[in-house]
């Protein structure tokens, strides 16, 4: 079974993180694809040249002069970093953007968003092949324009895996958060979420920003024949039952 795991947040500059992957990689080789994220960093970043960051449902909003610092930090440092931290932990790592070998065709996903894209289409050629070859791809989530392949777009990172995986007919996309999945108003663990629920937890106020655009992402996976989706911690990649399991099934917690 092919997976397809998105980390981003903390769980990035996570100490157990290399350990991990490497568990997982050596039990079952060949298996999955890493998509990262790195939403802090470019923060980080656009402050210290005195931009200041902004967001709508959790995705970024980007003009041209961001896209600069969006793509040196993504496809430049992190991934970078990441493919380093695997290779040294002796996972076979290989770190590609999703321009890389045309992987990630993308729309503008709003204009008053910038130069924020949709995934339109992926082509899995490149990240099968390495995974055939005993590889393991760090994918950074930016992408070429829709049309106009000179350009380049900044694709959200949960919304990069979940059409990720749907190209790669993966079993399952696992969306690490920075908590042990989507969480209740009393900040109990929902362990299976349907898609009604979700909605209600929204209109609520429960969910917003970022676990809002890992929930959108988790069911358009669903919605293109991903097996299952889960949201977790980082414990999740060893661990398959832990987490949030979306379904649009009627929920388990009603």
């Amino acid at each position: 079974m092919k997976r397809v795991i998105k980390i981003g947040g903390r769980a990035q500059s996570s100490a157990d993180l290399s350990q991990v992957v490497a568990s997982a990689w050596a039990a079952e080789p060949g298996s999955f694809c890493i998509v990262h994220g790195g939403g802090d960093r470019i923060s980080e970043f656009q402050r210290k040249v005195g931009l200041e960051p902004s967001f709508v449902d959790g995705r970024r909003i980007t003009t041209r002069d961001d896209m600069e610092i969006v793509r040196m930090v993504l496809s430049g440092s992190i991934n970078k970093e990441l493919t380093s931290k695997f290779l040294a932990a002796e996972v076979p790592a290989v770190g590609i953007s999703g321009e890389d070998g045309g992987t990630i065709a993308a729309a503008i996903l709003d204009e008053k968003m910038g130069r924020v894209g949709k995934p339109v289409t992926v082509n899995p050629e490149v990240i099968e092949t390495l995974l055939d070859h005993g590889f393991l791809p760090v994918i950074s989530p930016l992408a070429m324009e829709d049309g106009n392949p000179g350009e380049v777009l900044n694709v959200n990172g949960d919304d990069a895996a979940a059409a990720i995986a749907i190209a790669l007919g993966a079993g399952e996309l696992l969306l690490i958060a920075d908590v042990d999945g989507v969480l209740d108003d009393q900040k109990n663990l929902i362990p299976t979420l349907d898609h009604a629920d979700t909605a209600e937890l929204v209109q609520n106020g429960i969910v917003n920003k970022g676990m809002k655009a890992k929930l959108e992402a988790g069911f358009s996976a669903l919605s293109g024949g991903v097996g299952r989706v889960r949201i977790s911690g980082l414990d999740g990649v060893g661990n398959k039952s832990s987490g949030t399991l979306l379904t649009f099934a009627q929920s388990l917690t009603t």
